[in-house]
């Protein structure tokens, strides 16, 4: 089968409102793989919000990943917008879908959505093209004869390992290698995963699955030796949920990785690393972890549900540095409760963590759909969700970079929420805006 996999353009706006491309979209790049590998044809088509119109009449089967909620507008919009044949297999999936996937199929005009990890579930679906006949086939949400019916979900599979490759060479070279994302250095470098999943509650994230798996270290060398190879790569960005949760997985993949000589980042809680750990990842070329330390308030940390304390924030803040890693902190302002004493809370721990961190990024609260804070709308005075009577319908407002709206609270508390997010993107650009 020809089969076309849209996925939607992000841009990163970390970067003090710079926009730059985000990571590859991995979701599609590992279906493509295996699409592949079953002897099926695949491309990859990138939608952006000025370039919704394609011709997919080429194709038999096409699928619209459907990565966030941000991006669930124009993708609709594309699929609209697009031509494709009427004995076409349309698909639909990914992060939004994995949490609404009726509410997916129905405004996709789709046939089949597919809910959860979705590499073995492809392939059964395109082996179904011609019947649509998907009774059997777990993780799927599908239409039959004007009914909407839910299979039961797909058990996770048991070694990631046995995935291949994500297909990168179906994307331009440029989306692969770049040239200023490495924990500010100008090594040529590529993103990679590999973890799935997170096993914390934090409230404000969207998070596809709570059970973590991991992929081992022969598996990572594996990918890395040909990232040096076919795009002779200095360097690399672990861009999963949360890598650094399972110490001795962590290590392996240190250890396998350690002689290819190449520098690297991760992303971590403040709670899960140790000097131990710390050491070995800077031993095998780690040099910048990036925390989400989200405020320095621990009432609104507890509210948020991150349950970790300013003393843990420190002290692996501190760790790191004595390890030789530089530490990066991710903030977000904005949470329901979050005021000027919260911000004041926040100011103060960076200013006594100045000298030891390399990059601050700073981002606004949004109460993205499928997350804790957004199902439980009302609890949190949570208002303009689809929960809500003023819920307009507009998708594209959930982006989660400098978003300017008043989501929470009555407009006392939104003026106070806004001056105090000055006072403390002032104070971050002011400190930290020439890192990036």
């Amino acid at each position: 089968m020809r089969t076309a996999l849209l996925y939607p353009e992000v841009y990163d706006m970390a970067r003090f409102r710079e926009a730059r491309k985000e990571f590859p979209p991995f979701g599609v790049l590992y279906l493509a793989a295996v699409i592949e590998r079953a002897g099926h044809e695949v491309a990859i088509k990138r939608v952006t919000p000025d370039d919704t119109r394609f011709d997919l009449t080429d194709y038999d089967a096409v699928g619209f990943s459907l990565a966030s909620s941000a991006t669930y507008g124009f993708m609709c919009q594309a699929r609209h917008e697009s031509q494709v044949r009427a004995d076409a297999l349309v698909m639909v999936g990914g992060v939004h879908c994995n949490f609404y996937p009726e509410s997916s199929l129905v405004d996709f005009a789709a046939d089949v959505a597919a809910d959860g990890e979705s590499e073995e579930t492809i392939l059964h679906i395109l082996g179904q093209a011609e019947t649509r006949d998907f009774t059997t086939v777990p993780g799927l949400c599908w239409q039959a004869d004007g009914e909407i019916r839910r299979n039961p979900k797909r058990p996770l599979m048991r070694d990631i390992d046995d995935l291949p490759l994500p297909a990168r060479h179906l994307l331009p070279r440029e989306d692969i290698v770049l040239t200023d994302r490495l924990a500010g250095t100008d090594l040529r470098m590529a993103h990679v995963m590999f973890s799935r999943g997170c096993p914390f509650p934090c409230s404000f994230c969207a998070a596809g699955q709570t059970r973590i798996q991991y992929r081992g270290g022969a598996s990572a060398r594996t990918e890395l030796e040909h990232l040096i190879t076919a795009y002779g790569i200095e360097g690399f960005a672990i861009v999963d949920d949360n890598f650094i949760v399972n110490k001795n997985r962590v290590g392996d993949i240190c250890d396998a990785v350690a002689d290819l000589g190449l520098k690297w980042s991760a992303l971590s809680r403040v709670d899960t690393v140790d000097e131990k750990l710390l050491d070995r990842m800077a031993r095998s070329g780690c040099i910048e972890v990036k925390y989400g330390m989200e405020s320095g308030s621990e009432p609104l940390l507890k509210a948020m549900r991150k349950n970790t304390t300013r003393d843990q924030i420190v002290r692996a803040i501190d760790q790191t540095v004595a390890a030789g890693i530089a530490p990066k902190v991710f903030i977000i302002h904005g949470y329901p409760g979050e005021n000027a004493q919260t911000t004041q809370d926040t100011i103060d721990l960076l200013r006594e963590l100045r000298s030891r961190l390399s990059r601050v990024s700073l981002f606004r609260f949004v109460p993205l759909p499928g997350t804790q804070v957004y199902e439980h709308a009302a609890t949190h005075r949570i208002r303009g969700t689809h929960l809500q009577p003023d819920w307009d319908g507009d998708w594209s407002k959930f982006h989660i970079h400098h978003n300017t709206r008043h989501w929470w609270g009555d407009a006392a508390d939104w003026v106070e929420v806004e001056d105090s997010y000055r006072r403390l993107r002032d104070f971050v650009e002011d400190n930290w805006a020439a890192q990036g």
